[in-house]
Parts: structure tokens; sequence; C-alpha cells
């Protein structure tokens, strides 16, 4: 209420000056810009007769078409109402036409005329006219206001009239502020607000697939609430094509006086993103600014239809956007009548006239040499001069029939059966008038419905326009409509250079697939196209995330599939070469087994000792048909198999070898101290300290799966490369590098500890000749796995690791087995194959020849027993049993000795019990079975 009183004291005083400036100007010709036409009920109207001034100046040059032709127009509806016995009988409508001269601060102070009667209600005007007697007019009221034309002026005038409840209605306003009911609740308009504009073009700007347009808006509020609302638009349509800031390069204003130099800059602005090709300006009501707007390389979209004069090229393509209407007949008939004789009601046809038809009315206004002629008052409009209507025109009529219906409608309900105005009409309650003004529903002059909605406007209908240029012939052609959705014919488009290819306008390029989008910070259609690398896929627009861990992008990174997954395969080189040796080492081994048996009680295969030989070979096929379970494809079985016989082969064999080397060692230091035999030397003891050693590789191996069950696994980290095409999944036995260390571990230690005791015993007498290739055997054996250890553990974090260490492993095992094999084994087979006539039983010699031989061969050859290179060379057989039972017996029966001397009987030779004789500690032994004994000053085989 407080607002109310405050701006209706503001009216009060602007009223005032009004007044004051009228009578101070009541001597000069014109007492002020308007038009009066009496009638019974009289209507305002707002019109843009002149442009804005300039140099101080309220008003500009004359606007012929935006001025005078929609004045025209409203002339020409209210002669059509009064003359229309059935719209408002017996009631004529008169007019107060006021100027705006395009501003709003003018359009204010010319429309208080309007509430002059409503503020100084008993007030008279007293005027002596040509010095005649004094005469009183009342101030005529008006009941309702057509106007204005531009968005700023409604928007000020607006803001008056509400507060003395005159309703208002627009026939070219179109800013959507203006639609808030709150604050302009008496103004309506029969245009389309550019709500349902912005809408229509941010339809075309999706039809065209641009994504990213700059925006030209005029200074004010048409302009810039144009702009705001294709903005919203474009949001609550989720689409974004700019960045909503005027502070953008992208999104410029045009100021209302531009200054030299900021078009240029304007377009110099427009020009930093290249890839933004289309302009989207509102424009103005106002017409062309005073110089043309060169958009160059930028398509136009938006609202101005007017020709750019000498600019035609650079405006080939705009489309435009235009409320639906219709050129009326009746007005160009009417209006091309008009002469200076018959409409003199209109103050400003006569400078029309003279703009019109480029002459003077008065002859002193005519200088010589000007060019320009002396009116004749035989013009005629159309004929001597050119003439289109204005687009506005049909507006104006159904602004002012709107205006027509609405007081029809309010007199038959006021004054039922009344003929002209009732006592209920003569004040007229411009609530209720603005009530039936919102209800009217009637076909209007173009012969479209005109209504409004809640908030006073009117439907969106749209024309959508294309500026083409054909053959020299330039014309704004109808290319589409608009009526709630988009009507567009693409094939009617044309664009620079008579092509049919819709230019690009857009931020970023589309994204490949595979790629994200990384969207520039306040420009939400601007982005960057990031790739989804590494194990990332593209899961949705902006998001790239990690496949899971069996599983790598696919081709274009749109989404996961499962990781190949390898194993070593039989055809593979390198599983060709293991298996090659394997299989050789097979048969050789068989071949070994099957020539023992066959020659098992030659004396060859007896001082080879038969039962650890056959031991011993166990462990060397085992060794080799390891190499069969490690290229097999993995599961349960196999896995379960690998863990038992990967270290098992390996300990049989070096069991075998231990015991033998540990019996060499034990016999000598025993002969060093006594002639007595070492315990546990027999071959049952052999047996049972060998099994023991392999006993408890198998109790680990047990203890393993207990703690951790068997099973096969796939890897998909031992081979997960950077690059994830290459990325493999390794199906294999959860056999880890630690695990596997442990495994082959307690072979290791026996390996050791047997070449350990091969060191030991190399101080025995040369002539044990079998001890050398068992010393050749273990330093051959180290030497191979001190290979293995780095070439296995080094290529850990190798891509073939699993080839290259399964490979490394399998022919190292292969090789320990072959060269335990070869050196044992294949001279022994030699001799049984191809020298039988040296597998022969040899003659035995008294000990006292073999004392005497012995201490013979250490007097001639002290260091017989040792070897440069520090082998043991001794294999000796089982057990001092023999021996010891021999020296046991002639003590108890000494007297059997002497009766055998006495008789002439030769002297017992050593017992010939099945034992071989050797030498140790520089005294002869019997030694059970099989061995190297002396002939002829040297060892040789005996059985």
């Amino acid at each position: 209420m407080q607002q109310r009183c405050l701006l209706l004291g503001v009216a009060a005083g602007l009223l005032f000056h009004h007044r004051l400036g009228s009578q101070t100007q009541n001597a000069r010709p014109h007492t002020l810009n308007s038009i009066r036409i009496d009638g019974d009920i009289s209507l305002g109207g707002l019109f843009p007769v002149h442009a804005r001034g300039n140099d101080g100046k309220a008003c500009g040059e004359l606007k012929k078409e935006k001025g005078i032709h929609r004045l025209e127009a409203m002339l020409f509806a209210l002669d059509r109402i009064n003359n229309d016995n059935e719209l408002l009988p017996n009631i004529t409508l008169g007019a107060r036409i006021l100027d705006t001269c395009s501003r709003d601060t003018h359009a204010l102070e010319q429309s208080l005329t309007f509430v002059q009667a409503l503020i100084e209600k008993d007030s008279t005007d007293v005027k002596c006219l040509s010095g005649g007697p004094p005469s009183s007019l009342k101030p005529e009221r008006v009941v309702g206001v057509i106007g204005a034309s531009a968005s700023s002026v409604s928007i000020m005038v607006a803001n008056i009239l509400r507060l003395f409840k005159i309703p208002q209605v627009s026939y070219a306003s179109t800013a959507p502020e203006l639609s808030d009911n709150t604050r302009y609740d008496f103004f309506s308009r029969v245009v389309p607000p550019d709500t349902y504009q912005a809408q229509a073009m941010v339809d075309i700007v999706k039809a065209m697939r641009w994504n990213y347009v700059s925006t030209v808006a005029s200074e004010g509020n048409y302009g810039e609430s144009g702009v705001d609302a294709f903005i919203q638009k474009s949001r609550e349509d989720g689409e974004s094509f700019f960045k909503p800031t005027y502070k953008n390069p992208r999104s410029v204003k045009i100021p209302r006086e531009p200054r030299p130099g900021e078009f240029d800059k304007i377009i110099r602005r427009l020009s930093e993103n290249p890839n933004a090709r289309v302009a989207a300006p509102p424009s103005s009501e106002k017409g062309e600014s005073n110089r043309p707007f060169h958009l160059g390389r930028f398509r136009q979209l938006g609202s101005k239809i007017s020709p750019i004069l000498n600019q035609e090229e650079m405006a080939e393509g705009a489309v435009t956007i235009l409320p639906k209407r219709q050129s009326i007949k009746g007005f160009d008939r009417y209006f091309i009548s008009r002469t200076l004789e018959n409409n003199r009601r209109n103050i400003w046809f006569a400078e029309f006239w003279e703009n019109n038809f480029q002459c003077k009315l008065s002859r002193h206004a005519v200088k010589k040499g000007s060019g320009i002629k002396k009116c004749t008052n035989h013009e005629r409009i159309g004929k001597d001069s050119s003439y289109e209507q204005e687009g506005k025109v049909q507006f104006v009529i159904d602004a002012i029939y709107a205006m027509a219906h609405a007081l029809h409608n309010m007199h038959k309900d006021l004054c039922p059966g009344k003929v002209g105005l009732c006592s209920k009409m003569e004040s007229i309650n411009g609530t209720l008038l603005l009530k039936y003004i919102r209800n009217v529903n009637f076909t209007g002059i173009a012969h479209t419905p005109v209504i409004f909605n809640v908030n006073g406007d009117a439907p969106g209908r749209y024309e959508i326009y294309q500026y083409q240029i054909t053959n020299n012939m330039t014309e704004y052609k109808i290319i589409g409509h608009w009526t709630d959705q988009l009507y567009l014919d693409t094939d009617e488009m044309q664009w620079p250079g008579a092509s049919q290819e819709v230019p690009s306008s857009i931020c970023s390029q589309p994204c490949r697939l595979g790629q994200r989008k990384k969207t520039v910070k306040g420009i939400p259609c601007c982005w960057h196209c990031e790739n989804c690398d590494g194990y990332q896929y593209q899961a949705d627009t902006y998001t790239c995330k990690m496949c899971r861990f069996d599983l790598r992008p696919n081709a274009n990174n749109t989404g996961c599939d499962p990781i190949p997954i390898v194993k070593l395969e039989w055809s593979s080189p390198w599983a060709v070469i293991p298996v090659l040796i394997a299989v050789l080492g097979i048969m050789a081994t068989l071949f070994v087994v099957v020539s023992f048996v066959r020659y098992n009680d030659t004396p060859i295969v007896k001082a080879s000792g038969r039962e650890l030989s056959y031991v011993l070979l166990t462990g060397i096929f085992l060794c080799y048909a390891t190499t069969f379970l490690m290229i097999s494809t993995p599961d349960v079985v196999i896995c379960s198999l690998r863990r038992i016989f990967l270290g098992l082969g390996m300990s049989i064999s070096y069991a075998a070898l231990l015991t033998k080397t540990n019996r060499i060692y034990r016999i000598f230091e025993q002969g060093k101290m006594s002639v007595s035999a070492p315990r546990f030397i027999s071959p049952a003891s052999q047996l049972v300290i060998t099994f023991s050693l392999i006993s408890f590789q198998l109790l680990g191996v047990c203890i393993w799966f207990g703690v951790d069950p068997s099973q096969a696994i796939i890897d998909y980290e031992d081979q997960r490369t950077s690059n994830p095409k290459i990325a493999r999944g390794v199906l294999k036995c959860d056999i880890s590098d630690l695990s596997l260390i442990c495994l082959l571990g307690y072979s290791m230690l026996l390996m050791v500890t047997c070449t350990v005791y091969a060191i030991k015993t190399r101080g025995v007498p040369e002539t044990f000749n079998e001890a050398k290739p068992i010393g050749f055997t273990m330093y051959t054996t180290c030497i191979v796995w001190l290979a293995f250890i780095p070439i296995f553990f080094g290529t850990s974090q190798s891509a073939e690791k699993m080839y290259i260490q399964t490979t490394t492993l399998t022919i190292s095992v292969s090789l320990s087995a072959s060269v335990s094999l070869g050196m044992l084994y294949m001279p022994k087979v030699y001799v049984i194959l191809f020298h039988p006539e040296q597998n022969v039983p040899k003659r035995k010699r008294s000990l006292k020849a073999v004392v005497t031989a012995a201490t013979m061969s250490n007097k001639f050859n002290p260091k017989g027993g040792l070897r440069p290179n520090g082998e043991a060379k001794s294999e000796l057989c089982e057990s001092l049993e023999t021996q010891g039972r021999y020296h046991q017996e002639t003590k108890k029966h000494p007297e059997k000795e002497q009766r055998k001397r006495s008789q002439g009987q030769p002297e017992e030779e050593s017992p010939d019990c099945g034992e071989y004789w050797g030498y140790t500690g520089g005294l002869p032994s019997c030694y059970s079975r099989g061995g190297l004994g002396w002939k002829d000053g040297n060892l040789s085989l005996h059985e």
C-alpha cells in the first residue's frame, strides 16, 4: 500500500510537470504530439512514430512502417468497429494516440495523459482559442491502452497504468518479463511472448544438430530477457548451447547507443571460438541499427526479418522466426487511398508524405540545387512510392478488436437491452474490463483465433523464414512453422553458395567409442575427449571404469571381455624340447633297467650294488616322467601329482647316492682305526637308510597337502601387461616360487650333502676307480642347478615367465637324471653288452699275497690314493662281516690251522664266500659281495 501511494505521488508530480510544460507551449503551433478522436469510450494508443532522438532531442526521424503503418492500422480498426452494427452498436470508440519516440522515459511522460482524468476528477481545462471567450473541456478518460511496441516502453508504461487499473493490450511487446502476472497484472498482448519464440529457437537448433551457438542481444528488457528465455528453455530441454553469462565472449550485448567500433569488437568476441558458427540474436523491435551488423561466417538465427541493406551476402542463410501473420488486404486498400485531404486526423501524416515521396509541402522549404521537389498533392502511395504492409498491422487490429469485444461483452452484461452506454458504464471499472479482456475468444482479422491465457499471453504461432539469394534475387522464404512443436522443411533450406549441407556449429566434436567426455567448467556443451586407456572401459558418456580382474576392455573400450586363458601347450617349442629330452631319457633308463635285469647275476651288476641301483634308476625314471606332469593341463589331479613327484624323483636319486657315498666314507674312516666293519653297511641297511631319507620328502608333501590342498588356479597377474590386448590369464597349479623352493629344497640338501661326502672320500686309493663317476656326477649336478637358479628366478618378471620357468625346471631335472644315468650306468652297460669277456669272476689270492701287493703298491706309489683333483675313487661293497668271522674262527680253533700245516696242506686263501676283498687302512680286507680286488698288483672286478 505504501508503494502504491508512493507511485501515485510520483505520477501526480510527473503530471503536474507535464501540464506545466503543456501550458507553456499553448502559444505554439503544436501543443501536444498526439491524435485525439472523440467517442463515447476513449482508447489510448502508443506508437513509435519517431525513432529515438540524438543530441538531447527526445525524438528522431520518422518511422514510416513501424510508426505510421501501425498508427493507421489503429485508425483503420476504429473506423471498422464504429461502422459495425453488430459490435458495440450505437457506441463510438474514440482514441488518444501518442508518440513514444521509441524511448521508454518519453513514453512514460506522454502516457500520463491517460491517467490525467483519474487524478484530476473535478478539474477542467479552460482555454481561450483565437482570442475568443474561454471554454471549458474535461479531460477524456481512457479506459484501455493499445501498445506499446517496444517491450521496454510497455514495461515502463505498465507500471503506471496498473496503479490506475487501466488495462493494456500490446501488439508487439514480446519480452518474457511481461508474463509476470504479479507485476504486470493489467498487461495483455495479442503476440506470443518470447518464451515460445525461445522454445522455437531451441527446437531449430536441435533440428540442425547445433550444440554450440553464440547469442547477440540488444541492450534492454527485450533483448536480454529473450536471451535469458533461450538459455532457460535450453536447460529445460536438457541441452546447453553456451555458457549463460554475458561476460562470456560468446554471449554479447549490443548497446542502445553503440560507440564507433562497437560492432567490430562484438565480431571479434564472437570469433574467439571458431567452432561456434551460429549467432542467435533476439534482436530488437526498434529496427536496424545505424550500422549494418556484419556476421560474416556466422549464420543468424533470430526474430529479425528486415532486409539488411547492401549486406545481402552477409545475411544469406539467416533463419528468422516471426509470429505467424498475414497481410490484410482491406488495410492495403485503406492505406494506399490516404491523402493529405482525407487524412487530416493523423497529425504526422504530412511528415510521412514528405518522407515517403521525397518532397516538401512548403515552397519555402525547397532549396535550389538540393534535388528535393515541392509536393503536388497528386502523389499516390503504392504508385509513386513503394509500399509493403508492415508485419505487425494484423496484431494492431487484433488488439483493438480484443478491447472492443471485451467492451461489447461488458455492455451486454451491464446494460442488457440498452442502446448505447448505460449508467453502469459511464465509469468503467478497469478490473472488470480486464476480466472481460482475458475471456475474449474471437476470430481475428487474419482468420486466426484471438485468445489470452491467465497471464494475458497469446498462444505461440510462428513462421520460420530463411534469407536466400537465388539468381541475384533475395527473399525471405518460409521454410517451416512452429505451433507447440516444430515443422521444418529442410529441403527448402539453402545455405551460402547454394549449398544444401547444414553448417556445423559445435563446441566439441563427438567423442569416439571408448572415450569419455570431460566437460569444460561452466560450459556443459564443451568437453575434452579422454581415452579410457589401460584396463578401463567406457561406462557411460562421462565415466571410465576399471574392468574386473579377469576381464579386459573390448576392441572399442565400450565393455569388457574375458581375458584369454593360456597354458603350456604340447605343440609349443617350450614344451617340445623338454618332452624330447624326457622321452629319450625314459627310453635310456628303461634300456639300463632291462640290461641290469637280464644280466642281474653277472659280476658287474653285482658289483654295482643291485638294490641301490634299482632304487636310483627308479628316481631317474621319475625325474624324466615329471616333465609330462609339468606340461599337462593343470587340474586338481595333475597339481597333486606335481607336488608329489616333482621332488620325489630327485629325493630318491640323491638319497641312494648319499647312502653309497656315506658308506664309502664310513668304511675308510673305520679302516683307519680298526679292522672291524662299520655298522649298517649291508644291502638291507642301505635300503632302510635310503627309504628313511625319502620318507622325509613324502612327509613334507603330506603336511603341505593338509595345510593347503592342491588346486588349479588362473593367475591374471602373471601376464597382466600394460597393454591389455596382450594380457593373458595363466592356468597353473597353486605352487608359488617359495613353495617350489621348499619342494626342491630337500632334494638340494641331499645333493649338497652327497657332494660333500664325495669330496671327503677323495683320499681313497686310486685303484678304487668306481668313485670317479660318483664324483663327476655330483659336481656336474651342482653346476646344472647353479645355472638353474638365476635363470628361473631371474625371469620372474618376464612376460614369458610361465614358459621359461617350466622349460628351465624340466630340463634341469632331466639333465640331473641324465648325468646320473650317463656317468654311473652307461659304462657298465657298455661293458655288459660289448665286452662280456670282462664281466667274469676273477682268481682269488691269499691274504698274504694281498698284503704283499698292497705294501708294494704303497711303497712304489705312496700317493696312489690321491688324485690331483682331490676326488674320491672308491666304490666298496657292502660289509666286513665275512672278514670278521674269518679272524674269529682262526682264533677259536688254532689247532685246525696247525693240523693243516703239519699235513703239508697249503695255507687257506681268502674265504670263498662270494665276498670280494680289497684294501683298507693298509690291511687286506674281505668284503661281502662283488667289487674291485687285486689282480697282478692292480684292482680288478671279482665275484
